[in-house]
């Protein structure tokens, strides 16, 4: 039996890894409307006094995203040559939307708040 006809154990693994490579840029490509969609993953962590919430955005330049809060959710937008994108992450807390404060680092936009206080105190006069 020559080497050339016998099985090769990576085969398998190759044709998996181009399959998830072809799937990837085929989900890049796609145009179906807002959303980040399978091309980007947003993460909320709450530590302590904070709320962190951290968003993959592959392909998008600092300078087409737009970061607007209300105190109970945050909303993300930017922009591709060939898509836009919004996404309305609703906080697992409320927030206080002036302390945040937003960084972007290769593709991972990153953005922290603190809690804002549940209640006010209101002075009686």
């Amino acid at each position: 039996m020559r080497r050339d006809d016998r099985d090769d154990p990576f085969d398998d693994l190759f044709d998996e890894i181009e399959r998830m490579m072809n799937e990837m840029a085929g989900s890049m490509n796609r145009a179906d409307g807002p959303g980040f969609g399978d091309d980007a993953h947003v993460s909320i962590y709450e530590e302590g006094d904070e709320i962190r919430v951290v968003a993959d955005l592959p392909g998008v330049e600092k300078d087409a995203i737009s970061v607007k809060c209300d105190g109970r959710s945050v909303t993300v937008s930017a922009a591709t040559d060939r898509r836009e994108y919004e996404e309305r992450i609703k906080l697992p807390a409320r927030v206080d939307e002036h302390s945040a404060s937003a960084t972007f680092n290769n593709g991972i936009l990153e953005i922290t708040f603190d809690r804002a206080d549940d209640s006010a105190s209101i002075d009686l006069n």
